[in-house]
This record gives structure tokens, sequence and C-alpha cells, in this order.
């Protein structure tokens, strides 16, 4: 039997998971690791945990299939972006990676926004801003602060790229991964001089850049043993997380449009050429499809926010669910199907940690506005899952007013889970929502591109329709557009007029 094993590196959490060429789900396993704070705006960790937790995971799902290692074909790996791990020339972590949230390279990102004109940021690299988490603002905050650290660096990698060097001895890049670097040039697919040469950095410090789902070598001797494989094993180049992910709901030609509800919002909408904002509300990536990019709007706070509300007023429905082997997001949403649509006048803001796009606004706050004391809890969390839905239809009416046309959405993350979350949102956007088969379609993503890169499938479209699967399509009611509309208004006006306080 021939499998497929789809790795995805989240920024709390490791999945490992083996398909069979159905696409259908043989094992899985999830290894958590805890980020270190020791500072304001400071997130980093050990980058040997990272390893640790693919080794488990991957032990631990080949064991649970009772699968031979020979058995498994390829691997691919999706990681999250922007999480920095500085190597010396024997692959030794010469410091503790410093994860996608670390916030600390403010000063060198005023730096680099100093130094070019943003447009020409843009359109070289897709990324309307220059953030303190990009990859080329930590490399300059290392080189300022850390000398002998910079010194002793022979390579900076990002997650993915550790994980293949242990796994293969091989120092690699991808264009997906590498778009949010702010050093590769996304349309010329080569390092943007430029950002390298104002940062002090040489090509060479970098990994050799290839197309995602491109065949990186077998696992050698080393990464095979720790890992549990064989050597015969392929590792395949995957990309950053969300765009493996739209490959494995099968958003991979122009027209559909992935939303992916875990901790922030993530939306993908595939394209055939690279496309640029006029008003820079949009970043613009490479694809993990090759020759392919997509628009990636994206706001911080997503299912977070109700994480956060579950956390803090809801302890006593987290304890009864652990004892009774039940989910406290069931229970809670329990309470919101039993509250009217728009909750009663509930609005609410979702800004805990400030908005993505289409308005990049780090001070602004999340906000409940409109309570009065015939609100129940089950309002609340109600106006939370209405307020991630405004937030999607405020990003998908800019990509419809850049002249593209949404006429499939796919969702995933732990939001698809919810039925009344997808109802809400297909309700909200007055547009058909669609939830895949396989949960974990990152993993399942990456499987699939690694099935593709070894032949198994002549060509990701013939790959996707194999193994990608629809759970169930969810349309909107027209009863509730008028409420709706009411509410998506006032959420737009209530973020327009709060924003001068924000500042």
């Amino acid at each position: 039997m021939v499998t497929f094993l789809g790795i995805d590196a989240g920024t709390t959490a490791l999945k490992a998971a083996l398909f069979d060429v159905e696409g259908r789900l043989l094992a899985i396993d999830r290894q958590e690791y805890q980020l270190v704070t020791p500072g304001p705006s400071i997130v980093e960790l050990d980058p040997g945990i990272y390893w640790q937790a693919c080794c488990l995971a991957v032990r631990n799902v080949i064991g649970q299939s009772a699968m031979a290692a020979q058995e498994v074909a390829a691997l691919c790996i999706s990681s999250q972006g922007e999480t920095l791990i500085p190597v010396d020339k024997d692959g030794v972590p010469t410091r503790q990676a410093i994860v996608w949230l670390d916030d600390r390279a403010v000063e060198e990102a005023e730096f680099i926004g100093r130094r070019f004109e943003v447009k020409d940021v843009y359109h070289s690299t897709g990324q309307p801003e220059v953030a303190p988490i990009w990859p080329a603002c930590k490399i300059l905050w290392i080189r300022r602060n850390e000398a002998d650290v910079f010194a002793r660096t022979a390579k900076f990698l990002l997650l993915e790229e550790y994980l293949l060097y242990r796994l293969t001895g091989q120092f690699v890049a991808n264009y997906s991964l590498q778009t949010s670097s702010l050093m590769l040039d996304i349309q010329r697919k080569r390092w943007w001089e430029p950002m390298l040469e104002l940062i002090g950095l040489s090509p060479a410090k970098l990994g050799r850049l290839m197309e995602p789902g491109q065949v990186v070598g077998p696992l050698s001797d080393e990464g095979a043993e720790a890992i549990g494989l064989s050597t015969r094993t392929v590792a395949v180049s995957g990309g950053i997380d969300v765009t493996v992910g739209a490959v494995g709901s099968g958003n991979i030609v122009p027209g559909v449009v992935t939303e992916t509800t875990g901790g922030a919002l993530a939306i993908l909408v595939t394209l055939g050429k690279p496309l640029f904002d006029p008003q820079r509300r949009l970043p613009c990536h490479y694809h993990a499809c090759q020759d392919r990019y997509c628009l990636l709007p994206w706001g911080k706070t997503g299912g977070m926010a109700l994480r956060w509300f579950r956390d803090q007023f809801f302890s006593l429905e987290i304890q009864v669910a652990r004892e009774g082997g039940l989910d406290a997001y069931e229970l809670m949403t329990r309470l919101a199907a039993q509250t009217p649509p728009g909750s009663d006048g509930l609005i609410v803001l979702p800004h805990l940690e400030g908005t993505g796009s289409p308005d990049f606004n780090p001070a602004a706050r999340a906000v409940f506005y409109g309570a009065t004391l015939r609100h129940t809890r089950g309002h609340f969390v109600r106006a939370i899952l209405e307020s991630v839905a405004y937030m999607l239809k405020e990003n998908l009416e800019v990509v419809e007013h850049l002249g593209i046309a949404v006429k499939d959405i796919r969702s995933m993350g732990g939001g698809a889970r919810s039925d009344l979350w997808l109802q809400i949102k297909a309700d909200v956007l007055q547009k058909p929502v669609t939830a895949v088969e396989v949960e974990e379609a990152t993993c399942l993503g990456a499987a699939l591109m690694a099935a593709v890169a070894t032949g198994f499938f002549s060509s990701l479209e013939g790959a996707v329709s194999h193994m990608v699967r629809v759970r169930e399509t969810v349309e909107p009611s027209p009863d509730h557009q008028e409420e709706y509309d009411r509410g998506y208004s006032q959420y737009l006006e209530l973020y327009k007029r709060l924003t001068p306080m924000f500042h």
C-alpha cells in the first residue's frame, strides 16, 4: 500500500496525518508546544521542540496506522510563516527561534520603511506594509543587537526549511513560504537583492530557492531514523500553511476563495497572475501551486476572539465539557443558536490585538457595543460569530471591487466544525459556503502535493479531483439578509467612528 504524509507545523501545535491515494485519512497525531514570552513583544521557542514534536507526531501516526515505514512514499511539510531559525554551518541553531508573532523589530521595520518606497516593497514582495514580524526585519534586529549570533549564523531558515534540513540535510527555500519574508521578489521569483543589501545579508545565507511541491530529496539516514521512516521516503517542499490548506480544500483555480477561521482569520483568493491593490489593502502571495498567485487578506483575531471569551466567561462549561467528553465550544454555540440573527442589536469589533486587512491598524481594540439588560451570554457568543463573518465580508468586498468574481467559498479551520457559524457566514455574505470532508485540509494539501511530486498523479488538478471531497454546502437564508445588512453597516460605522480614539 502506498501512503503520503502531510505535516502542518502551526503556531502552537504540529500535526502529522497519513493519507492513502484516495485521500482517506488513515491516522493523525497532534503535538502541542508552549511559546515562550520572556519580555514585551518577544515570542520565542527552542527549535529543537519543533523537531521533537515532528518526530513524535510522525512516529505516533505510523504506529496508529500499523503501516510499515517503507509504505510512506513521500512527505510534505507546511508551516506557519515568518518564524525565523538561524543555524550554523552544521545546522545547529545559533539562538532560539523568533516566532512570527514576535514584534520586537519595530525600529528595524521603521528603518527599512524609510529606505524604500512602500509601493516598491509591495510590487516586489507582495506585502503592502513593512511590519516587525517579517523575517527581513528580524534578521536586521539580530545583526544590530546580537552581533555574535549574526556572525555565527551560516543560514537563516524559516520553520519548514529547518525541518526539511533535519530530514534531508539540504538547505532549501520555496516561493510560497518566503513570500512574507520581505526578501523575495515574487514576480521574478528570485531573492530581492536591494533588501538583502540593506539588511547586510548574502544570498548564500539563505536556502536554495525552489517551487512548492518539488522533490527536495530522500530522507537522510539520520532524518529517517529520528522520524521513524525509511530512506526510501522522499521529502517534498510545501509552503505557508494557508496556501497548502487551500490546495487541500480544492482551491487551486481563479474564482475560488478559501476562508480559514482558526486563531486568526485567513482568506485566500486564487489568481492566475499577480494582482496589486492600488490602495494596498490586500497582500499578494505566491500560491502553493506552481506559477499561480493569491490575494491573502487576514485578520489578527478570528477564532481567537471566541476562545478568549470562552476562557474568561465559560469556565463552568469548560469543566462540564471536560468531564463529559464534550466540546465547550458546542455548549457555547447552543446558546448562540437560541438568539436571533443580529444578536438583538449587539455589535462586536473582535480586534483584541489590532486589525489586519483591509485596514492595518495595530492600535485597534475589541469593542462590545449596544449591550442592554436583556442581552445574555448567548447574545455575546453569537455577536462574536457574526463579527468574524462581517470581517470576512469586508475583505471579500474589497476583492470584488478589484474585479474578481467570488464564485466558490470553501471554509476550513476550527470554525468550519460549527454548523451555526457556517450558516451565519453564508447569511452575512448571501453566498453559499462549502465545508470540505477532511477537516485537516492543510495536512491533506501537503500529502496531495507529495503525491503529485512523486508521480502518483500527473497534475495537481487530477490529484485534487481524486483526493478532495466536499462535506456540505450551506445555502444562505434570504430571510436574514436585511438584519445582517443592517448589522454589517453598524459594524463598519462603529469601527470608523472609534478609529480616532484607538490612536
